[in-house]
């Protein structure tokens, strides 16, 4: 998301006149006096005590580029072959110079090749230049999302201060997840730029640059596919009257020609956010057969201060700020017209970062979310938080709200002679509701996906399906981790029929998110596994991929690996 300001700041300054003027006009006139930090509010969600230290999880460690093999503890189903793909940062400082937020660390790629009842490990840093730019100085010299880049000591006293109105760098440090588009692989984060990965040796195969192809400033890295190859993103794009929220199609290969990756790209709709001067923050977006979800929160980014950011010495996340006051707000697009629905859908603030599934019924969306209460999530993954120990640890924790599975019903259309006031979804196997209100707008409230024992794990986070069986249809299952800590420490399968969940857990051990792959042959919806590379702090012991039988959640065997892995974000298994 931060390259899509960077973009816009490059297209509204090219030299200092231009970017003070382009600043003046995003300043309202009472901000321009004083530039004051944000408050930080003081809130208590849960009261754990105790919480283990973490630090080991976001400290820099090497890469093991040459595959070595692993320790198999019970066993390794015959039928599961193929590569889990891993991404999530790996190094915090260049020197003396140290990355402030979790999002920061440069991109470390993980491979688990597995066969034949066996699994090899490698990773490697990706040579982004961000990467090798950092490298080569040995400092930061590309801002981040939490870290701005200082200007360079070696120059003189006018030629730092005149740095301070250079235009950042946009970082192509692509360190969130894996995308495929025309069936090749890439490496993403929320910036206009990607790196098409050759998985044989996890290098890069060069840079990729969505706006060469579509007047976007970026995409997110949770892009969704059609069984034939279709892929949808989201993503934004600014210009000299502000920002707009952008549907992105991009089409599969056709058989016989040699185009690939983003040819054929289209924007598919351009929705106006509330204030275009200040658009929300997203990290996903959700997709049901016909229809694509976007989800405007009240996480707002403040355009002007993005373009201040270097000069006053902020980073990029100062410039987001959480708005309780305010409501969320739904647009449904119909994929075939690209038309945005006329219903307006609105639900008390909520933050988001991962849908689960959407799907159609009876005349309705049924949209499946993790959902916080408060939007201060990212501001509390600072480095400087996640090294903390003790009670000073105990207190961040308990400032976080925690995600909590919920569903929404949206109906698709509204009929005129329906009564205010009235619930709109005929679906009688969940209570979330649509009430018409005088203004014609729907109300929404959610439908809670869990019973009381998930607040013990500490809600739920980085869902996953079965995607290749059940996205954008009804389904019965979802997995994920238990956050009873700052990160998962615990597994969890959820019966979104009944609400009961069948729980991984073992003290001191902290998994990653949950993936799913099916058995071949099976139509059974939770025939399969779920792979999970499982870290500890515990100097004594080492990391390992656990495979779970998907049915019954038991264990039936891990991959042990002799080398310190950090914890990370998302991954794809590749048959």
């Amino acid at each position: 998301m931060l390259s899509y300001i960077l973009s816009f700041i490059s297209l509204l300054s090219k030299n200092v006149a231009l970017f003070l003027r382009s600043l003046l006009q995003y300043i309202p006139v009472a901000d321009r006096l004083v530039l004051s930090q944000k408050q930080q509010e003081v809130t208590t969600f849960s009261n754990r005590k105790g919480l283990e230290c973490i630090s080991p999880f976001f400290t820099s460690v090497e890469e093991t580029p040459h595959v070595i093999p692993t320790k198999i503890q019970g066993h390794v189903p015959k039928w599961l072959k193929g590569r889990l793909l891993r991404n999530g940062p790996g190094k915090f400082e260049f020197g003396e110079d140290k990355f402030n937020h979790w999002f920061d660390g440069m991109a470390l790629l993980h491979k688990f090749e597995i066969a034949d009842g066996t699994v090899k490990y490698s990773s490697k840093f990706l040579r982004s230049d961000s990467y090798l730019t950092n490298s080569k100085n040995n400092r930061i010299m590309v801002a981040e999302f939490g870290t701005m880049a200082m200007p360079d000591p070696c120059k003189t006293v006018f030629q730092r201060f005149m740095s301070t109105f250079e235009m950042p760098k946009s970082t192509d440090n692509c360190s969130v997840n894996y995308a495929v588009y025309k069936g090749d692989y890439y490496v993403s984060t929320e910036t206009n730029l990607m790196h098409k990965v050759d998985l044989e040796t996890l290098d890069s195969k060069g840079k990729v640059n969505w706006t060469k192809y579509i007047a976007v400033n970026g995409a997110t890295a949770h892009p969704h596919y059609e069984r034939d190859g279709t892929a949808y993103n989201m993503g934004n794009s600014y210009g000299k009257h502000g920002s707009n929220y952008n549907i992105i199609c991009v089409p599969p290969q056709t058989p016989g020609s040699s185009d690939s990756g983003l040819e054929g790209a289209k924007v598919l709709c351009t929705i106006e956010p509330e204030d275009k001067r200040r658009p929300s923050y997203y990290h996903s977006f959700g997709m049901s057969e016909n229809y694509v979800i976007f989800i405007e929160q009240p996480l707002k980014m403040t355009l002007w201060k993005f373009i201040a950011a270097k000069a006053m010495g902020r980073s990029f996340l100062d410039g987001i700020s959480w708005e309780p006051q305010k409501n969320t707000r739904f647009h449904v697009v119909n994929k075939l017209t690209g038309q945005v629905l006329p219903v307006q859908y609105y639900s008390k603030g909520f933050l988001y970062f991962h849908q689960i599934n959407a799907f159609e019924d009876e005349g309705c969306i049924v949209l499946d979310l993790c959902c916080h209460d408060h939007g201060g999530a990212l501001d509390v993954y600072r480095l400087q938080n996640l090294h903390k120990v003790g009670e000073a640890l105990d207190q961040v924790y308990n400032s976080i709200a925690k995600p909590y599975p919920r569903r929404f019903v949206l109906p698709l259309s509204v009929d005129p002679k329906k009564s205010v006031g009235q619930n709109l979804s005929p679906l009688s196997y969940t209570s979330a509701t649509a009430v018409k209100e005088v203004d014609g707008k729907i109300w929404c409230t959610y439908e809670s996906l869990h019973n009381e024992s998930l607040e013990a794990f500490g809600g739920l986070e980085f869902p996953q399906i079965n995607y290749t069986h059940c996205n954008g249809k009804k389904y019965r299952y979802f997995y994920g981790c238990g956050f009873g800590h700052m990160i998962g420490d615990s597994l969890i399968k959820t019966d979104v029929q009944t609400k009961e969940t069948k729980i991984w857990k073992e003290d001191g051990m902290y998994p990653s998110e949950p993936v799913f792959v099916p058995e071949p042959n099976s139509a059974a919806e939770d025939s399969g596994v779920v792979l999970s590379v499982v870290l500890t702090p515990k100097k004594n012991q080492g990391s390992f991929l656990l495979i779970l039988d998907a049915k019954n959640f038991t264990e039936l065997g891990r991959a042990e690996v002799p080398v310190q892995i950090p914890y990370g974000f998302h991954g794809i298994f590749v048959p």
